[in-house]
Order: C-alpha cells, then sequence, then structure tokens
C-alpha cells in the first residue's frame, strides 16, 4: 500500500498497517507482524555492538515492549503516532528503516536529525511519526493539540500518544488527558507499563494502579488494559480502542503491561536495583518474541522455515549497520532558528511612517493588535486564538481579543487554567500544520509554560533538521505599570527567553512595530515569542497611523528613535517613552544621543548597536527586567568583545 502525505508530498509506504485483522492461524500475516518485533531486538543488540566497540556512545533498548507493533495494524496513513522511546518495533512496523535507527545511534550526516537528537528519539514526518521528546511526558499535550486540528480531517485520524507508566505521573501527560477530555480530541492514550521508572518501582504508585489496587477509571475515562507479553492476545483489543478513538472522536485510555528486558540505558545497572530472581522471572515469562515464536509455529509455520526467516532479517539489518557506518559525518550549523523567507533581507520596511495624514485612522497598540489578529482570522482558516479569559464579553485581560471570539466562533477559545497546556497543545496544532496564537495572560506565568517553550518550540526546527515547523505565535502583556502588582505580574522574562535557541523574541514599544512585527511573525512561520508592554498599549502618544494590516517590520532590526553623536542609549519594550523623554532632556542641555529601540532581543541588532557605541564612544543599556543576567549584559559584552576603539559602556 502506497500513499502520498498530504503535509510533505512525499510518496511513502506505510509498513504493515495495510494489514487485514490476523487470526491465530494466518501464518503469513502473522510473520507480517512478528518481522518489525524481531527486526526490533536485532537493532538492540547491533546497537550495543556499536557502543561497545565505541562507535557509538548511548543505547536505549526496547527490548519486551515490542508487541506495541499490534498498533501498526490497525492505524492507517492518516493517523499520527507520538511515541515512547522505546516503541522500536512500532516505530519499524510503521515504516522507519532500521537503518535510520543506526543512522541516529551514529549520528550522521544521513539521519532523521542531520545527527542531532539522541539515539531512538526518531522522527518522520513522511510517516506522521512525530519527533519523539527529551522531557518525557511533553509528547502528550503536543498529541492533544495535533488531535484538536485534524479532528475534522478526511478518514477520521487518529493520535497515537505512547508513554511510559513513569511519564504517567507527569503534570503534562496529567494534564494532557484533562484537556483531551474537555476537548474530545481523538487521542489514545497508550501507557507502556513495565513496572520501573529507571530504577524506580511503579507498582501501586500511579493513576492506574493505586495503593489499594488497580483503578477502574481516571477523568471518566475507563481504563483498558493489555498485556504486551502476549502479542497475539493483544492485537484485537488494540484494534478495538483504535476503532473506538476514531467512531467517538474521543480520547481513550489503556494500559499495555510489558517487562523491560533490559537495563534502562547503557549506562544503567539494573542488577543495583532489581534482584536475580525477578530477572529471570521477566526473562522467562515476559518475553513476547518468545510468544510470537510460540504462534507461529502453532500456526504450522516449520521451525527451520522461521530460524531462515529470521537469519535473513538479521544478515539485512547488519548490512544497514554497516551502510550507516560509512555516512558521512553531520556538518556543524551553530543557527537553531529556520531561515527567514526570501526576499526579506532586502525588503523595506513598512512602519507607516510619512503616512500621518489629518484623514488616517490612529489605533493604539492594543487596537493595532486586534486589527492584525482579525485579519488573519479572516485570511487563514488555520489561524486560531486560545488563552485564557480570551472569549467575550470579556475579550482579555486587557480587551485584545474583544469581539473576536464572537465573529469567528470556535476559533477563539477560552483555556484552562494551565500555561503548559496553552503552550503545548499550540505547538501540536502547528505541528499538524495549524497557526496557533498562543495566549497567556501575565508574561509573569510564562515560567509555567517554559518547558514546552525551552524544550519543544526552541528546538523543534532544529533537532528535526528542518522536518517539522511550529508556526506558533505566543503573546503575553509584560512588565510593570502601576503600583502594587508584585512580582506576579510586573515581569518581562525576555533575558530568559532570550536564552532559548531557535524562536524570535519580539517586545515592541509603539503601536505600528506591534503591528508589523505580528504581521511578520505570522507570515515568517517562525517560532515567536511576542511580548508587548502593558504601560503602552492604550498610549496616544505611540498610536500606529494608517492600516495595521498594512505594517510590516523585519525582526532583528532596531529602529533609530533619536540620532545623536553623543552618547547611545539603548533599550526596548516600556523604557523607550522613558529614554526618548530623556533624550530630549539632555538635547536641551546640548547632549545629542543616539536612541535606539531594539524591538527585538532575539534576534538583536548587533550591527546597528555596535555601530552607534564605536561612532558616539559612550553607550548607556536600559531594561526593566533583572540587572542580574539581564539582556542589557548580552549588549554590553557583544559591544566589548568586538568594537574596534574603547567604549564606555554600562547597563541600568
Amino acid at each position: 500500500m502506497r500513499r502520498v502525505d498530504s503535509v510533505t508530498g512525499i510518496d511513502v509506504g506505510i509498513g504493515v498497517g495495510s494489514l487485514s485483522p490476523i487470526g491465530p492461524h494466518d501464518a503469513s500475516a502473522l510473520i507480517r507482524l512478528y518481522e518489525p518485533m524481531f527486526a526490533a531486538r536485532v537493532v538492540d543488540q547491533v546497537e550495543m555492538e556499536l557502543v561497545n566497540r565505541g562507535e557509538a556512545f548511548f543505547h536505549v533498548g526496547g527490548a519486551g515492549h515490542e508487541a506495541s507493533a499490534v498498533l501498526a495494524v490497525h492505524l492507517g496513513p492518516q493517523d499520527w503516532l507520538h511515541l515512547h522511546y522505546r516503541d522500536k518495533a512500532l516505530m519499524l512496523a510503521r515504516g522507519i528503516s532500521a537503518e535510520m535507527f543506526f543512522h541516529s545511534a551514529l549520528c550522521t550526516a544521513e539521519s532523521h536529525s542531520a545527527g542531532r537528537q539522541m539515539s531512538a528519539h526518531l522522527s518522520a514526518p513522511e510517516l506522521r511519526v512525530l519527533s519523539l521528546v527529551g522531557p518525557v511526558g511533553n509528547n502528550a499535550l503536543q498529541a492533544v493539540g495535533v488531535a484538536q486540528e485534524v479532528r475534522n480531517h478526511p478518514g477520521t485520524p487518529v493520535v497515537v500518544c505512547s508513554v511510559g507508566d513513569g511519564t504517567s505521573q507527569q503534570g503534562e501527560f496529567l494534564e494532557a488527558v484533562s484537556e483531551a477530555v474537555r476537548s474530545a480530541a481523538p487521542v489514545l492514550f497508550w501507557i507502556e507499563d513495565n513496572g520501573l521508572a529507571i530504577s524506580t518501582h511503579t507498582r501501586g504508585a500511579t493513576l492506574y494502579d493505586l495503593p489499594g489496587g488497580p483503578a477502574r477509571e481516571f477523568l471518566g475515562l475507563p481504563i483498558h488494559r493489555l498485556d504486551g507479553r502476549d502479542p497475539l492476545g493483544c492485537l484485537k483489543l488494540a484494534g478495538d480502542l483504535v476503532r473506538e478513538v476514531r467512531q467517538t472522536r474521543g480520547p481513550v485510555l489503556a494500559v499495555f503491561r510489558a517487562e523491560r528486558l533490559t537495563h534502562h540505558t547503557n549506562a544503567d545497572d539494573e542488577r543495583v536495583y532489581r534482584s536475580d530472581v525477578e530477572r529471570r522471572e521477566v526473562r522467562a515469562a515476559g518475553d513476547p518474541l518468545s510468544a510470537m515464536r510460540a504462534t507461529l509455529l502453532a500456526a504450522g509455520l516449520p521451525d527451520g522455515e522461521l530460524q531462515r526467516l529470521e537469519s535473513d532479517w538479521t544478515a539485512r539489518i547488519r548490512a544497514a549497520a554497516d551502510r550507516a557506518l560509512r555516512a558521512p559525518n553531520p556538518a556543524v550549523i551553530l543557527e537553531a532558528r529556520e531561515p527567514l523567507p526570501a526576499g526579506w533581507a532586502s525588503r523595506p520596511e513598512n512602519s507607516g511612517a510619512g503616512d500621518a495624514g489629518a484623514n488616517q485612522p490612529r489605533s493604539t497598540m492594543l487596537e493595532a493588535m486586534r486589527e492584525v489578529l482579525r485579519a488573519q482570522l479572516q485570511t487563514d482558516p488555520r489561524v486560531t486564538l486560545s488563552g485564557q479569559d480570551l472569549e467575550d464579553p470579556k475579550g482579555d485581560v486587557f480587551g485584545l481579543t474583544r469581539g473576536l471570539s464572537t465573529a469567528f466562533p470556535g476559533r477563539v477559545r477560552n483555556s484552562p487554567l494551565a500555561e503548559s497546556t496553552i503552550a503545548g497543545v499550540g505547538i501540536g496544532r502547528a505541528l499538524a500544520g495549524g497557526r496557533p496564537v498562543a495566549c497567556i495572560q501575565f508574561a509573569d506565568f510564562i515560567p509555567i509554560a517554559f518547558n514546552q517553550i525551552a524544550s519543544e518550540l526552541g528546538s523543534m526546527f532544529w533537532r528535526t533538521a528542518g522536518g517539522w515547523r511550529v508556526p506558533m505565535i505566543l503573546m503575553a502583556p509584560c512588565g510593570g505599570y502601576r503600583p502594587g502588582l508584585g512580582p506576579f505580574h510586573a515581569q518581562t522574562f525576555e533575558s530568559i527567553l532570550a536564552h532559548v535557541p531557535g524562536i524570535d523574541v519580539v517586545i515592541p514599544s509603539t503601536a505600528a512595530d506591534a503591528a508589523g512585527l505580528l504581521n511578520a511573525a505570522f507570515e515568517s512561520g517562525r517560532p515567536t515569542v511576542f511580548l508587548y508592554p502593558k504601560v503602552c498599549l492604550n498610549d496616544p502618544a505611540r498610536a500606529a497611523v494608517g492600516d495595521p494590516r498594512t505594517l510590516w517590520v523585519k525582526p532583528g532590526v532596531a529602529r533609530r528613535v533619536h540620532q545623536g553623536s553623543d552618547l547611545t542609549l539603548v533599550t526596548w519594550g516600556a523604557t523607550v517613552p522613558l529614554l526618548t523623554r530623556v533624550a530630549g532632556l539632555l538635547r536641551q542641555a546640548g547632549v545629542e544621543s543616539d536612541l535606539l529601540d531594539l524591538r527585538t532581543v532575539s534576534p538583536w541588532d548587533a550591527d546597528a548597536v555596535l555601530e552607534s557605541a564605536q561612532r558616539t564612544g559612550r553607550l548607556l543599556v536600559v531594561h526593566e527586567d533583572n540587572l542580574t543576567c539581564g539582556f542589557g549584559a548580552e549588549i554590553l559584552a557583544t559591544v566589548v568583545e568586538r568594537a574596534e576603539r574603547p567604549v564606555r559602556a554600562r547597563r541600568v
């Protein structure tokens, strides 16, 4: 069975995904199911050989989890998979080649990540296998976002979200199940329970296995149980679960019992925390390959024929490893961001300058951003907004989205009071082709979502060598503007966000720049954190002239507010109005200052700052964020490192 992926346009096969339901005596179909299970075990063996020889340096095994391959029998090309790192057999059954596992282990240029991802953390956009996560549990919120985005797509797609038993206690996973229940997202939550979270035994310590005994449901979802030590017994049950998700378009929760037949990784020694008796017992009774072998023999396949097949499969896998060993090393790429669209380098800025005619409409920053959002919702059906209090009649704490939920019902939605959910679900929607805007009520609450921002939003493009894109905009009002707001409603966090590779961090100070940068963020498709200062939102002195929908500002280009040759002032966001007044007072005193508004702190316009600082010989950087490790320190360090003449520099 072949298909052309609707996202990538690549013609691909889908492994055993085209199989019909298998009966206990259907030897040929059973062989096709056994092959990826057996192949996964051999891949494990060869990877460990590569580690022991010093060719590879990390290995995570899937031995004991191979029966998860039964899911592939019931999935089609329209379905999505966000998997667990022990799901090697399922990934092979879906169509990922054994050779790709070796490229990944060896970190070659031909791997799915061009050598950037961890071993077994694979990705295959053409097969809709999403990029495996490092902080386990991150995939769950993304899976819900994917499911929300594709819920009504042709073929009633299903999203499989596979996690371990330890991961099932992560807050990200628990939030994901809650959001899937609330939004009726078609996700199969597949918990692979091997009784261990690395060295911690999990019996009686999970949402489905409580101290008082096994639980029957969670958040109203019945807990279905499968025994992964019996692959044939799992086959029909897995099909029933996939069918339920496909028909009901809602979530299903399943616990897949397996035994871990290996160390956690090559850096682990399970003998430290598992007794010899336990290790012998799980290997004697918990090996799904032994169970499948017995099933094949019972179905009439001669043992000699089965051994011949296994020898052929092993030889092909070892040949794949040899090819991977000859692959070139990856290139060094230091830029984590997706390149800007072609033509942007020479594209002139349109910030409304020179259009201040008497009849031109004027809009505050709040109004200008709202009109940009309205225009994007009107012209692009993929655009959605999610956040706390966004729906009418409130329309956001400051009124940013007022009227939009009424005009675009179902596409501007209130979220739960859960910032990780807002960010993680938005990332999932973006991975599935959506253009989400995730709204955090105040920048002070960004740390709650920081895991998804730093580990997923920023790294996705780089770690998949461009295989996956996350065209998501995360918006939040920032900074202090009134006394008494304390530490929970007056922070900005721009230096922490600028520390994250792969994202644009925007902080405009005028309505025109806010509209222009927001238009550019939509057009670029790059993941963007868009901070807007509360103090500037309704300032008529910072209003935009003309139609906000036509404005455009390239990220990473500073705006010169004042021009002078005596002193360079650099600032951004809420402190721009303050420094504008300072520049005016300095002029009255005979000091001509060069005032630069960065507008974006990542990327930031180092060339403009350096040119000005070298010309004036004096540099003062003013910002609202913390002084210690604030972004001003980055600016001063860059100028000191690159300046060709001495510059007297200070930050406040």
